[in-house]
C-alpha cells in the first residue's frame, strides 16, 4: 500500500531557527521528515509576542491559502508553546476536513497567554493581569479554538498531565529529537570540569552557580555556556563562556564530564512538565547530567545516564550541598561516568532524526488514511 504521506503536502507552522529552543527543535523536526513527504511547505513564526491582531489574521490568511492550493493531500503541524499565539491561532480557522496536529512543549496547556498580542507584550504586567486571574477563561479558549485533535508530547509526565484536561484530545508520546552533533571524547576522558548550559532565565538553576563553586573541589571547573550567560555576575572559579554554536559548543561540551541542571520552580501558572531542550542537547554530546526532579525532569533516571536528585531541597543551600555532592559523585567515579556515557548514548539513538522522524511520519499516514 503507497504511503499516502509520500505524495501531501506538510505544512509547518513553527518559529524561525533560533527563537528559543523551540525554533532549534522545529528545524530538527523539519529536517528529519522532509525526505518522508511529497511537499515540505514552512510557515514560520518570529519570538512569541511578535504579531498584531492584524499580523495574526493575515498569518490565518496566509495558512488557509497554503491548505487551499495543495495540489493533493494536504497536512498541517505546528509547534505550541507558552506564547506561541501565532501558530494557536494561525491554525484555528483550518476547515475540518484538513488533518492537524500540533507538538505541546509546555503541557499541560498548548499555550499559556492566548491573547498575549504584541500590545500586550510589551505591558507585561497588563499581561499577567489580565491572564493570571482569568486562567479558568483561558483554558475554556482552548478547548474552543485548539485545531489540532491529534497533539505530540515530549515527556510522560507531559502526556499524563493533558490527558485529564483535554480528554477529547489523542495524545500522541515521542521522544524530544536529538540534534546532529560530532562525536566527541567520551565523558570519562573529557577535563575534570562540570557545565551549565542554555538560555537564561529564572528558574534554569543559573542561580545556584555561586553556592555550588563553594561547595566543589577547587580543581574542578565551572563552566557556563548558552545565550545570555555573558550578562551573568563575575564569580571567581566560575568560566562564563557566553554563547555557543557549531565548532565552539562542540568545544564546550567536549570540555565537561556532565552538565548540571538544578532546575526550579519559575512560574506562578502552575507547573508544566516540558522536555529539556538542554537535556536534548547533552545527550546530543554523549554527556551525563544531574538534574532536580522539577517537572517532566522527573522522568529520567533510570538508566539513561542521569542523576535525579529526587525530593530535591527547597532552600537553597541546601539544595547547592545536594547538588555537589551527587556531582563529585559522579565525575570522580570512573565506572559511574562510563556507564553513564554509555546510557546516554542509547538515549541519542532512541532520539535520533530517523527513529523520531518515524515516529511522526506513522501518525501523520494514518490520519492521512483516516481522512481520505
Amino acid at each position: 500500500m503507497t504511503d499516502p504521506l509520500s505524495g501531501a503536502r506538510l505544512i509547518v507552522v513553527a518559529p524561525e531557527t533560533g527563537v528559543g529552543g523551540v525554533g532549534d527543535y522545529s528545524q530538527d523536526i523539519i529536517d528529519a521528515v522532509r525526505p518522508h513527504v511529497g511537499e515540505l511547505v514552512e510557515h514560520r513564526t518570529g519570538t512569541p509576542g511578535d504579531d498584531s491582531v492584524a499580523d495574526l489574521r493575515r498569518r490565518s490568511a496566509e495558512i488557509r491559502e497554503m491548505v487551499a492550493t495543495a495540489p493533493g493531500p494536504v497536512l498541517v503541524h505546528t509547534e505550541l508553546s507558552g506564547g506561541s499565539v501565532a501558530g494557536f491561532w494561525g491554525t484555528a480557522h483550518l476547515p475540518d476536513e484538513v488533518p492537524v496536529t500540533a507538538t505541546i512543549h509546555d503541557p499541560p496547556h498548548s499555550i499559556w497567554w492566548p491573547a498575549r498580542t504584541r500590545f500586550l507584550a510589551e505591558h507585561r504586567l497588563l499581561n499577567h493581569a489580565l491572564h493570571f486571574p482569568l486562567r479558568p477563561l483561558s483554558y475554556r479558549v482552548q478547548r474552543r479554538w485548539l485545531r489540532p485533535r491529534t497533539v505530540f508530547v515530549l515527556t510522560r509526565s507531559g502526556a499524563e498531565s493533558i490527558r485529564p484536561l483535554y480528554p477529547h484530545l489523542e495524545v500522541v508520546q515521542v521522544p524530544h529529537i536529538v540534534a546532529r552533533r560530532p562525536d566527541i571524547t567520551p565523558p570519562e576522558d573529557r577535563p575534570r570540569a562540570v557545565g551549565f548550559f542554555g538560555l537564561v532565565y529564572r528558574g534554569k538553576g543559573f542561580e545556584q552557580l555561586e553556592r555550588l563553586r563553594a561547595r566543589l573541589d577547587d580543581d574542578i571547573a565551572i563552566r557556563v555556556a548558552g545565550r545570555g550567560t555573558e550578562d551573568l555576575p563575575r564569580i571567581d572559579g566560575v568560566e562564563i563562556v557566553g554563547g555557543v554554536d557549531g565548532p565552539e559548543e562542540d568545544a564546550f561540551f567536549a570540555s565537561i564530564r556532565a552538565l548540571v541542571m538544578p532546575y526550579g520552580r519559575r512560574s506562578p501558572y502552575g507547573m508544566g512538565y516540558p522536555a529539556s531542550g538542554v537535556m536534548a542537547r547533552a545527550i546530543a554530546y554523549g554527556t551525563p547530567v544531574v538534574c532536580t526532579d522539577h517537572g517532566a525532569l522527573a522522568d529520567h533516571g533510570d538508566g539513561d545516564g542521569v542523576t535525579v536528585i529526587r525530593q530535591a531541597p527547597e532552600d537553597p543551600d541546601e539544595l547547592a550541598a545536594v547538588v555537589a555532592d551527587r556531582v563529585r559523585g559522579l565525575v570522580d567515579d570512573h565506572e559511574a561516568l562510563v556507564l553513564a556515557g554509555r546510557q546516554v548514548q542509547d538515549e541519542r539513538r532512541r532520539g535520533s532524526h530517523e527513529a523520531v522522524a518515524a515516529q511522526f511520519c506513522a501518525t501523520w499516514s494514518r490520519l492521512l488514511r483516516d481522512a481520505r
